[in-house]
């Protein structure tokens, strides 16, 4: 008995302690959880003093749900509650800033205080406008970092190169550094830069990473194989980051990945292996745009959890059947376009009835035969249809027509043919994108009462080229969120003056139609134009002078191909985006005007073809992104130089041949085009830049480029000149003296034209170091000695002149120089070898000296003779007279030595 009440007041006091022990435990943690909540006053202010150096701006974020956040910082405030902050609940401590998309507007500073916080976790600065600053070193100082995004849009990106600090970070599990996403006013410039040594520490140090997202950051090097060793990686996105080399293939066994994004990269190459299958929670993948070939492996279509998947612009090839695709079952885009593949074709039936839910297939130059493939009538849920460039034939099939969702339908590129009418249309309630134009035989009709016809009004981007149009449709008038139009490759000669009330426009196209009159003032009331193509019309009168700067977005203006007179616009304001600017075959005079040094941006400027009458365009040369420089047939004269500041850094074609340009060429004119130096084959590949603008592409393809190429006048299209071409034309000019040697240093030569000059001395036997030459032509000059034997190692010279000089000597009969025939040696008198039918031991060693006076004489025939060739062009057409004038060159020449 006297234990059992022993026993019951022993646990009536344990209870009771307890009781006591938890409720004064608690009161404890409550009071210290309290105390420690609220902000360190050093971290606060901290925060107050990061606020104050940025300026609350509208436009510095386009998300449009963005706010200023940091409006609610006030010191008289806990700054844990302030939003976008958060605290640890123990220490009090900052441990994450979410200020993106907070309208912030100024420049990073260095030294900011934010950078004292370093308990930060977590830092979201994404979608601010920061002025293009750099990021600072000492974003390494926050070494508890876990979460890291400084992403930028637009125009707003940071810039320079990223600290090799930030790979100190080694507790990172996501980093975002992307720029110029999900916005496409402007062009995809990579403004931020990162090293290969940055990357690569940043790999080894920071093993846990989940996310890493470099998207538009130049790294320009190959993939560095031990991102194979990040076992955790989920997202990994190089989209666009000029990578080359080989593709690891060990990336494509880390299991753990959903989205994988290395498009747009055009160097990058590699095969996919089997073992991408092992990737079972891959949703995303993005590919497109690089050098990735063999075939696609068959376990790439087991991935059932694909939603995207872009293998587009690549060189994939062998034979894709429709029921391979039956497993992805959540596949949402498909993009299989310009590749090398055999698709589709069935021997036998399938059930399409279990295709994927796609909503957007593009299957653009696809090499497409025949119909439009019947299966895509169950693809019920299809929003945006491809089929550009095909070999599709015969009427546009009736049940793309039924297809209610479409918003976006290109079949343009095509052979189809028939009529399109209105009421056809006007059953895709949804579309906003239409091609029907490029190669097809359509007819487009509106019939006689187009008032009941309720075409898509909806309707942002329309291409009717090559639609057999002679009278402007007046539907289009109608359509008002129109945004680009093209109707080039027709016979329009009148374009309503309703259309330069649209606004909308960012894109239009005329080009190659019967346009007359002149180009009205009031085409600058389109604002928002982004590319403007008037060529190749009957357009006369001058250019207004408002195109110049009218449009703060736009990216390229051609002119070219008319009869306008007078100056070209002299007004270009700084900030402007012009990157094409084409003024070519007209008549237009005068000098260039120096206004056009604002056009930070331009790449392209072609005058090629008209009357200009100014010096040589130096100042030019400060221009950070010009690639291509005509100035082809004007009347530009003097001296050809570029001062220190001037040096062209980054051109690639120069044209200034059949001008007045006299003077001596010297290694200092030379050493200004250094960018023609090339370390490596891989500079000589450029990007197929294509530029958005809404719903408007731009493709640089599409532009045409003309200069002399192996005697006679060559059209390039875009992708061509710019990813192969690096040129030199001088030719037609009075330029003399001796051929520097440092221009055998311009190795990423593939033509050099200096014909139709007053060259004296040898021919350098540097030339030989010009690997990539395939046209050489040094004809019609006074060039003496003999040609250099190490010419014949320029394995790729497809076109080689030295015709009309003073040269003697054998020929080197190896190599590439014994397939040419005599056309490439006459006109050297001295000169022996079999393509002459002139034995060399016949023949006097030492070529006979004419007198100063004579050769001066020679010389300015040449000079003369190119004008006559000139003139033949005018009278046959310019590529016909160049051909015959450098095919009977020998001819004419002894013609003009008994007139002069």
């Amino acid at each position: 008995m006297g234990f059992l009440c022993s026993l019951t007041f022993s646990i009536q006091f344990l209870l009771l302690f307890s009781s006591s022990l938890f409720t004064n435990c608690f009161t404890l943690n409550h009071s210290t959880t309290t105390h420690h909540h609220e902000c360190h006053q050093h971290e606060s202010n901290a925060l107050l003093s990061f606020k104050q150096s940025f300026f609350i701006s509208k436009s510095a974020s386009y998300n449009p749900s963005s706010y200023p956040k940091t409006l609610s910082w006030s010191p008289s405030t806990d700054c844990c509650s302030w939003d976008g902050i958060q605290c640890d609940e123990l220490t009090g401590h900052v441990i994450s800033i979410d200020l993106s998309s907070s309208q912030l507007y100024g420049s990073m500073d260095p030294n900011s205080t934010l950078f004292s916080l370093v308990h930060l976790q977590s830092l979201d600065l994404s979608d601010n406008d920061f002025n293009h600053s750099q990021i600072p070193a000492r974003i390494g100082d926050l070494s508890q970092l876990r979460h890291l995004n400084l992403s930028q849009f637009g125009e707003t990106t940071l810039s320079g190169e990223v600290p090799t600090q930030i790979s100190r970070l080694s507790n990172l599990l996501s980093l975002d550094l992307r720029s110029n996403i999900e916005r496409f006013d402007f062009p995809f410039i990579n403004r931020l830069h990162l090293k290969e040594s940055t990357l690569r520490s940043l790999i080894q140090n920071s093993t846990r990473l989940e996310q890493l997202r470099l998207n538009f950051v130049t790294i320009s090097s190959s993939l560095p194989h031990m991102l194979t060793n990040l076992t955790s990686l989920q997202i990994l996105s190089f989209r666009q980051c000029e990578l080359h080399g080989e593709f690891p293939i060990g990336i494509f066994s880390l299991a753990n990945l959903t989205s994988l994004n290395f498009g747009e990269n055009q160097n990058l190459q590699g095969t996919l292996p089997a073992s991408i299958g092992n990737l079972t929670n891959l949703a995303h993948l993005a590919l497109q745009d690089n050098s990735f070939h063999g075939e696609i492996p068959r376990s790439l279509f087991g991935l059932e959890k694909l939603v995207d998947l872009f293998l587009y612009s690549n060189f994939f090839e062998g034979h894709l059947a429709l029921d391979m695709f039956f497993k992805l079952k959540m596949l949402n885009t498909l993009d299989l376009s310009s590749n090398k593949l055999s698709l589709f074709s069935q021997n036998r039936a399938v059930n399409v009835t279990i295709l994927p839910p796609i909503q957007w297939l593009g299957l653009s130059q696809c090499n497409l035969n025949g119909e439009i493939p019947t299966w895509i009538m169950n693809l019920t849920t299809l929003n945006h249809l491809v089929l550009h460039g095909n070999n599709l034939q015969g009427e546009i099939s009736y049940f793309l027509f039924k297809l209610e969702n479409l918003t976006g339908l290109d079949l343009a590129g095509n052979l189809f043919e028939g009529q399109i009418e209105l009421d056809m249309l006007s059953k895709l309630k949804k579309l906003t994108v239409l091609g029907l134009g490029g190669g097809n035989k359509l007819s487009f009709l509106e019939g006689n009462n187009t008032s009941n016809v309720t075409f898509p009004s909806q309707i942002q981007y329309l291409d009717l080229s090559s639609c057999n149009l002679v009278h402007f449709p007046n539907f289009i008038q109608h359509l008002q969120e129109l945004t680009g139009l093209s109707i080039s490759d027709n016979r329009i000669k009148t374009i309503p003056s309703l259309m330069w009330n649209k606004t909308t426009l960012q894109s239009l196209d005329i080009s190659n139609n019967l346009l007359m009159g002149e180009i009205p003032p009031s085409i600058c009331n389109l604002q928002s134009l982004a590319y403007l193509d008037l060529s190749s019309n009957n357009l006369v009168g001058m250019i207004p002078s408002c195109l110049g700067s009218f449009s703060q977005s736009l990216q390229l203006l051609n002119v070219s191909g008319n009869k306008l007179t007078g100056n070209i616009p002299q007004i270009y304001v700084k900030g402007n985006v012009l990157q094409f600017i084409d003024f070519s075959s007209n008549q237009l005079y005068g000098q260039l005007p120096r206004a056009l040094v604002n056009c930070r941006m331009l790449e392209f400027l072609d005058v090629r073809h008209n009357h200009f009458n100014d010096s040589f365009p130096f100042w030019l040369g400060s221009l950070p992104k010009l690639k291509v420089l005509s100035l082809r047939d004007n009347e530009f004269h003097g001296a050809i130089m570029c001062p220190l500041k001037y040096t062209f850094p980054p051109l690639q074609i120069m044209d200034l041949s059949q001008n007045g340009f006299s003077m001596k060429l010297t290694s200092e004119i030379i050493m200004c085009f250094k960018s023609m130096i090339i370390s490596n084959k891989r500079q000589l590949d450029f990007k197929d830049e294509i530029y958005f603008s809404g719903n408007v592409f731009i493709d640089i393809d599409s532009l045409s480029f003309s200069m002399s190429n192996k005697g006679v006048v060559m059209d390039y299209l875009g992708g061509q000149y710019l990813h192969h071409m690096v040129a030199i034309d001088l030719s037609c000019n009075k330029i003399y003296g001796e051929i520097p040697d440092t221009m055998g240093s311009l190795n990423g030569l593939v033509v050099l034209n200096l014909s139709n000059n007053m060259f004296t001395g040898s021919i350098p036997s540097s030339f030989g170091k010009l690997s990539n030459l395939e046209v050489l032509d040094l004809s019609l000059n006074s060039l003496s000695g003999n040609i250099p034997q190490q010419l014949t190692g320029l394995t790729f010279l497809d076109f080689f002149n030295v015709s009309f000089n003073n040269l003697s000597g054998p020929i080197p009969e190896n190599g590439q120089l014994s397939t040419f025939d005599d056309n490439s040696f006459k006109g050297n008198k001295d000169l022996c070898g079999i393509q002459l039918l002139k034995k060399c031991e016949d023949h006097p060693k030492l070529p006979l000296q004419k007198p100063d006076g004579d050769q001066d004489s020679e010389s300015g025939s040449f000079f003369e003779l190119c004008w006559m060739v000139i003139l033949i062009g005018y009278g046959g057409g310019l590529v016909a007279g160049l051909a015959l004038g450098n095919a009977f060159a020998i001819d004419v020449y002894r013609l003009l030595k008994k007139i002069f």
